[in-house]
């Protein structure tokens, strides 16, 4: 796990002789402490002194005590406290020339030249017209007497990176903006405990969530509940919508639900710029139909509470990024933002992204409404259209006369319902046939097969676990009995979500082609398991529901030793031999260590571990956190490292440990397995309905092409279909894991940000990109 202290890696030395200044400005969001922390850790590892200034730019502008030297310890137990420690204030004087003069003053007194600022778009676009008037604000400070001419040289320009903390998620050119995914978090909190109350008196419940200018929120929530309807700024409903509404919550209550629940942006408009409210839909809603509404405005609760585990994530790997940028910074790159496309850290350059956020309320102001839906990029378009496909399409009269079956496979996870739901109503708006097998490839060979129907798979998107069934078992034994079932139901192509069972199942029944004509259908493989383990796809569904579980666990075990004396706890995760949740929820949770099974670690390794928590205990620092995934090492059991380190540990700090088991497949599964879910559905039966034309001969379906058998997976930056027998290359099948995993780059972020002096790999940093180029705005999976 550890290297040795001693090991020196270029980046270690970059820092040596600057000083890096960190704030947070405009509206607070959840994760920005997580970015201040990865600014001051890696700030302090690359030799670099780094200051916190409190109070944004107010306390840039009046300086003293609100610019005060970090230290190491200074951001322990910050991890998972929402809002942000620093404070954040909005300013009116950094907005004068006089006020920044002050700023450029307090910043060269101190022998700063490199400004970390996390905030919005109006807090970023002043640091650039900071950075711009630079050497004039010295050039005048000089001749006032401010600074000294040899201090004015010292400090001769100013860099700049940006981080986007908003929860509106309102910033082009970043998939997701520090707090976004903490924010949907507490709105869907509150959805699912209102649905509860609206379903026992049959009520309407119109929610108003923030965004004065972006639907994101609104959005997502929307796909995420299964709202009736949204109303968001950038696509405003045609001008007969009271109409269509109203006939859309009747469709509703007739299908047997008994609420209808209906979202609403905070800046939400009509064709024309008129605001819509939601006391104007309420008193819509009680005139034209009579139905009991109440509405509830969300407010600042939206921005309040615990970071997500994918906010501490995210401001994470921001934070080292920024200190990388600022550090490699030359008087001629221009200011960037560094942000997140797909997976992968990018840096852009700061005025293009802004320019083009401006260009979205440009185009919403001036009635072009196409435009600005392009301009919040291909991943907002996405969203919009499966919400559309979802919501408003009914399914057609005329049937496609093709049957599509979709199956769970493997172990539950969170967000396999939201995928079932949206398999079967994508399907039905296909006009296919749907059937539900239950228990897996179990229940295909014994025949538990049923229709299912609109309305049945109405309320489970929020379920969690499998409402179909799931089972470990793999076909090869039933393929008869499965050949038998796949034609007397008349099955035309297979959807089936489920972990490694799925994937090695799927393979099975393409080896059975050969022999069983009926097996050559098309058919389509969704990774959803909380290990995270599938070939072929960056995320699987249930893993981020099963790292919060984690996180939120972490945080509580940790907080039970607060007026201890100081004590490590060893935590197993599970994951089988994949390594991902215990290095995630290390991240998330800040871990000392994580022993996983794909980087080897040896009694030395585990005896640096124990020395460095030792000295670590020494200093103000009560608590340490040390993961252990299940399968990482058979001799090195949990109870091995346990007795390891209370022995070690006598004296200093006492252990405990804890298994988590069972409690990580469980809970009601997270706004991106809700999400990520009903993508992945919607797609899954589009491309099945293609290869089903595609394979039909004379009437007859024949599917025996390699690509007629896909695995659907986010890679990088977009949602792909690869075929099953191609990922076998990729896979480890005796330790059920790809052969590459993305996720291991992430680890020296983990041992940096514990204190271990390690190298950190500067050759894959991101590059400055264009955004411009590349159609506005990046494709993700979320």
């Amino acid at each position: 796990m550890a290297q040795s202290p001693s090991g020196h890696g270029h980046a270690e030395n970059m820092g040596i002789g600057k000083a890096i200044a960190v704030l947070t400005s405009g509206g607070d969001a959840q994760g920005m402490n997580a970015a201040v922390r990865a600014v001051v850790r890696v700030g302090i590892y690359t030799g670099a002194k780094v200051y916190f200034v409190h109070e944004g730019y107010q306390g840039l502008v009046d300086g003293g005590d609100n610019i005060k030297e970090a230290t190491w310890e200074s951001v322990s137990m910050m991890l998972q406290l929402g809002g942000t420690v620093i404070g954040s204030a909005r300013c009116q004087d950094f907005r004068t020339r006089e006020g920044r003069l002050k700023a450029a003053r307090n910043l060269v007194k101190r022998g700063i030249t490199n400004l970390c600022v996390i905030g919005g778009d109006g807090s970023l676009t002043g640091a650039d017209t900071f950075r711009a008037e630079w050497s004039s604000l010295l050039d005048e400070l000089v001749k006032g007497g401010g600074i000294t001419a040899e201090e004015a040289r010292k400090s001769s320009y100013l860099n700049i990176v940006g981080m986007v903390g908003s929860i509106d998620n309102d910033f082009c050119g970043t998939d997701m903006t520090i707090g976004t995914d903490s924010a949907l978090h507490r709105i869907m909190e509150i959805v699912d405990a209102i649905t509860t109350t609206a379903q026992s008196h049959q009520r309407t419940f119109v929610l108003e969530v923030m965004g004065r200018h972006c639907g994101y929120l609104a959005l997502i929530t929307a796909l995420a509940c299964g709202a009736d309807w949204v109303f968001i700024p950038e696509s405003p409903p045609e001008d007969d919508w009271e109409d269509h509404l109203c006939r859309r919550l009747t469709e509703t209550r007739l299908g047997g639900s008994r609420l209808n629940i209906i979202i609403v942006a905070e800046g939400a408009i009509d064709k024309h710029g008129k605001a819509i409210t939601a006391d104007d839909i309420k008193k819509l809603v009680v005139k034209r139909l009579g139905y009991d509404t109440r509405v509830t405005i969300l407010g600042h609760v939206q921005r309040g509470g615990t970071p997500s585990a994918f906010d501490r994530i995210l401001g994470s790997r921001m934070g080292v990024e920024a200190v990388m940028a600022l550090l490699e910074g030359t008087p001629d790159t221009p200011a960037c933002v560094v942000s997140l496309s797909g997976n992968q850290a990018v840096r852009l350059p700061l005025m293009e992204c802004v320019q083009v956020t401006k260009d979205v309320t440009t185009a919403m102001n001036e009635g072009r409404f196409e435009d600005a839906l392009k301009l919040r990029g291909r991943s907002f378009q996405n969203n919009w259209n499966v919400y559309k496909l979802l919501a408003h399409i009914r399914p057609p009269s005329t049937k496609s006369g093709y049957t599509l079956a979709v199956l769970n496979v493997g172990a539950p996870a969170a967000g396999m319902n939201a995928a079932v739901r949206s398999t079967v109503r994508i399907g039905l708006i296909h006009g296919h046939r749907m059937l539900a097998v239950h228990d897996g490839f179990e229940g295909l060979a014994e025949g538990k097969i049923e229709e299912i129907s609109w309305d049945c798979v109405g309320s489970w998107i929020g379920l969690g676990g499998s409402k179909l069934g799931t089972k470990r078992t793999l076909p090869k034994k039933y393929f008869e009995e499965i050949s038998t079932n796949i034609s007397n139901f008349g099955i035309h192509g297979l959807i089936i979500i489920g972990g490694f069972e799925a994937f090695t199942g799927s393979l099975e029944l393409l080896e059975g082609r050969a022999k069983f004509e009926e097996l050559c259908i098309p058919l389509c493989v969704i990774p959803a398991t909380v290990s995270n383990n599938v070939p072929g796809s960056d995320f699987s569904i249930g893993a981020d529901t099963a790292l919060n579980t984690i996180t939120t666990t972490c945080d509580r075990i940790k907080q039970s030793a607060a007026g201890t004396k100081r004590r490590v706890f060893i935590i197993e995760t599970m994951g089988g031999f994949c390594g991902y949740l215990a290095t995630m929820a290390g991240l998330a949770g800040g871990a000392d260590a994580a022993y996983i099974y794909e980087e080897h670690f040896n009694i030395h390794d585990l005896q640096v571990n124990v020395e460095h928590l030792t000295e670590k205990m020494k200093t103000t620092v009560k608590r340490g956190l040390v993961l252990r995934n299940e399968r990482c090492n058979e001799n090195y059991t949990m109870d091995f490292i346990y007795n390891l380190y209370s022995e070690e540990g006598k004296g200093i700090f006492d252990c405990r440990k804890n298994v988590l088991g069972h409690m990580q497949q469980g809970g009601s599964p997270t706004p991106f397995d809700r999400n990520f879910g009903t993508k992945m559905g919607a797609k899954a039966v589009a491309w099945i309905t293609g290869k089903i034309k595609e394979c039909t001969r004379h009437g007859r379906i024949f599917a025996n092409t390699k690509d007629s058998a896909c695995l659907l997976g986010m890679r990088k930056r977009s949602l792909v279909f690869q075929p099953l027998t191609e990922l076998k290359e990729e896979t480890d099948f005796e330790h059920r894991i790809p052969k590459e995993q993305w996720w291991l780059k992430l680890r020296p972020i983990l041992k940096i940000l514990a204190k271990y002096h390690i190298e950190l790999d500067t050759s894959d940093r991101a590059h400055l990109e264009h955004i411009t180029r590349k159609g506005v705005m990046l494709e993700s999976g979320n």
